[in-house]
């Protein structure tokens, strides 16, 4: 009786699996705008009150387990990192170009006690786990991990605040001078080498920004085939025949080209083999 019950549950599990493939062919074949899944498809963009985050087409980079919300403008060449949340639920959120929001920082404006908006310029730097709370980072700022910078502060342009620091509500901190502890003070200013590096900064991060990206556009056909290139050319011995970085013009169908079988000639293998060769000697010439 186990078995027949087994039978029967293995039967109907397989007839199952056949009509949702049928399904799911049936489906796709209707899309009218094709769609493909990604590994990473969690990117949040939340509106509020019916207004959405605007995202310049040219923003290098949101990170798909970062949240942007609301009234949130974001500029070209910028990015927002892993686990950041950028809100602009009660008030509006601006930031310019070339800037990034590191990683699990959180980008906030206020409404209730005070009415502030966040404006974050161009060339802006935001550390790992900062908090920028309804306050203003003018051009090429950097802003250090953990740091704060708090309510109706304002941070003059190619101005630092150090990591762990605390600018405290209404402070102004002015242009080129570094800052730093709990309630942050000035400690020096900046020297030219370290105003340039602020920009210098941003521009890489966006460089950086741009490669992730890349690699999280990814789909799972992609990610299958850089593991197997990758498993490839770890394990091939250099002495053996190495993957082509050419396409044969004459090839059809991935088989060779017509007349040839395994890339020899019907009647003179050996022969072919050398006519073959030669061409393919050629076309690589011609493309270095």
């Amino acid at each position: 009786m186990n078995a027949v019950g087994s039978r029967a549950v293995i039967a109907a599990s397989s007839v199952a699996r056949r009509v949702g493939t049928m399904l799911d062919s049936m489906g796709a074949s209707m899309e009218v705008a094709k769609y493909t899944e990604r590994l990473v498809p969690s990117t949040r963009f939340v509106a509020v009150d019916g207004i959405a985050p605007v995202v310049s087409e040219t923003a290098t980079f949101v990170a798909p387990s970062a949240s942007v919300i609301g009234d949130v403008t974001l500029g070209s060449n910028s990015s927002i990192w892993y686990g950041a949340t950028v809100r602009g639920d009660v008030n509006k959120l601006t930031i310019g170009e070339y800037s990034s929001i590191g990683d699990r920082a959180v980008v906030h404006v206020a409404k209730i006690q005070g009415d502030f908006s966040t404006t974050i310029g161009n060339h802006v730097t935001v550390g790992p786990c900062a908090v920028v709370h309804a306050c203003i980072l003018k051009d090429e700022v950097v802003i250090g991990a953990s740091a704060q910078v708090l309510d109706g502060a304002v941070v003059e342009s190619q101005s630092m605040v150090a990591a762990g620091s605390v600018v405290t509500p209404g402070t102004t901190i002015a242009s080129g001078e570094l800052w730093a502890g709990s309630p942050a003070k000035k400690v020096r200013a900046l020297t030219d080498e370290e105003k340039a590096a602020i920009a210098e900064t941003a521009t890489d991060q966006a460089e950086l920004a741009a490669m992730h990206a890349f690699e999280n556009s990814k789909d799972y056909t992609q990610l299958a085939a850089d593991e197997e290139e990758l498993r490839d050319a770890q394990e091939r011995d250099p002495d053996y025949i190495q993957p082509k970085d050419w396409k044969d013009v004459d090839d059809v169908l991935g088989q060779g080209q017509p007349g040839f079988i395994f890339n020899s000639t019907l009647t003179h293998p050996e022969e072919g083999l050398k006519v073959l060769q030669k061409r393919l000697n050629e076309e690589k010439k011609q493309k270095q």
